[in-house]
């Protein structure tokens, strides 16, 4: 198969195309079907008779069509996209990133990598055994195994076979099932490099054989259970749920189903600054992340105190900047988070500095607002405890 034609585009980021290098037709096929990633501007005077195409808050691919690939490339440096994903997949850890990491280049290239260390270490555990459990099964069997199913014998006494209920163990689990729709839908990608492909494949057909194809979400990947048994399932999951958060069917080719690549900034942002505080707070405090409210609002980061449960700070994460200030209606939102869960500091959290920082009482009420800065354009950690100086500058 031909490489695809290759769009580059850079988040949030306009790119103006003439009509020989963009056809007016692929721009209303990204119109139509992919107009809440992309922003386009059809040929006016607004834009000098071209096509203007500007990503919205994703990174990544989208494959529009077999032949033409749009790939954005992130506004933050790669290699702080990479520290997000991993502390935002609590990845950080399990210490899997070495020096090779830091030379990744594109988005494709971490893609390729993280994908082999999943393929290794599922091949690892192929060769250990998978992880099994009981479960329970009903069958009709021509010798007594369990319990046998008395109400049904007593109903049907000519027959030679009697239903038995009784445990079976079997690799055929959600814990499997979990990692063998993982490396379908990477295989389905086609970013893994030509090196990584056939791992990937490899791992596939091993599990293929006794795990059965379910489809999961990135959240069937969280909040399981492990034990002494299956313990190495868990970083296993977190890279899992990196990939099924970020991959999406997009194409139909035939019979062969394509999944884009594609990462929401804002939803990343969000998610890296919550685990950043989890694992960087003092010991009094702690972390409640996407608490749900009774006005059916979601606050996105919550931190309270250990001890009291009580609220402390209400954090509202918002990753496109603007121009001056916060919006009246961002303040009007984080407010009401905090009154609802009767917290005296509501605080805006953006990736760069306003030119006209919020610090002041909301109106007549006793929430004090403010607006701080969590950067992600050089070093994280020393841009997280400046953060984090800032937010506790009041205890």
């Amino acid at each position: 198969m031909n490489q695809p034609t290759i769009i580059e585009l850079t988040e949030h980021q306009p790119k103006l195309f003439e009509r020989d290098e963009l056809d007016i037709e692929i721009a209303e096929l990204i119109w139509k079907n992919h107009k809440n990633l992309i922003d386009v501007e059809f040929p006016s005077i607004k834009t000098q008779g071209k096509i203007q195409l500007k990503p919205r808050g994703w990174v990544g691919q989208i494959i529009l069509t077999p032949e033409l690939h749009i790939y954005i490339k992130p506004k933050v440096p790669i290699f702080n996209l990479f520290g997000m994903l991993e502390y935002a997949y609590q990845l950080k850890s399990f210490k899997i990133f070495d020096h090779q990491f830091t030379q990744c280049q594109t988005i494709d290239d971490f893609y390729s990598r993280l994908a082999a260390i999943l393929a290794d270490k599922i091949l690892s555990r192929s060769r250990r055994g998978l992880y099994r459990t009981y479960i329970p099964v009903s069958s009709h069997l021509s010798a007594i195994r369990g319990k046998i199913d008395l109400r049904e014998t007593v109903k049907k006494p000519w027959n030679v076979k009697l239903k038995c209920h009784y445990d079976e163990q079997t690799a055929d689990i959600e814990d499997n099932q979990i990692l063998l729709w993982t490396l379908y839908v990477i295989g389905r990608t086609g970013l893994c490099s030509p090196t990584v492909s056939p791992k990937i494949r490899k791992a596939y057909h091993v599990l293929n054989g006794f795990v059965t194809h379910r489809s999961f979400q990135g959240k069937d990947c969280v909040n399981r259970s492990y034990n002494r048994l299956n313990q190495d399932y868990q970083i296993m999951h977190s890279i899992c749920r990196f990939f099924l958060d970020n991959c999406g069917a997009s194409h139909q080719v035939g019979n062969y189903t394509m999944f884009p690549f594609l990462v929401d900034m804002a939803k990343l942002y969000e998610l890296f600054v919550a685990e950043w505080l989890k694992l960087n707070l003092p010991s009094h405090l702690s972390v409640r992340r996407q608490s749900k409210l009774n006005i059916g609002f979601i606050i996105d980061v919550e931190i309270y105190e250990t001890q009291t449960g009580k609220t402390v700070y209400i954090i509202d994460t918002k990753y496109k900047v603007p121009q001056n200030s916060s919006s009246s209606d961002d303040k009007i939102q984080v407010v009401a988070y905090a009154a609802s869960k009767i917290c005296s500091e509501a605080v805006l959290v953006y990736p760069k500095p306003l030119i006209n920082p919020l610090n002041q009482p909301s109106g007549e009420s006793n929430i004090w607002v403010r607006s701080l800065t969590f950067s992600i354009d050089g070093d994280l950690e020393q841009a997280g405890q400046e953060f984090l100086n800032n937010l506790c500058q009041s205890e």
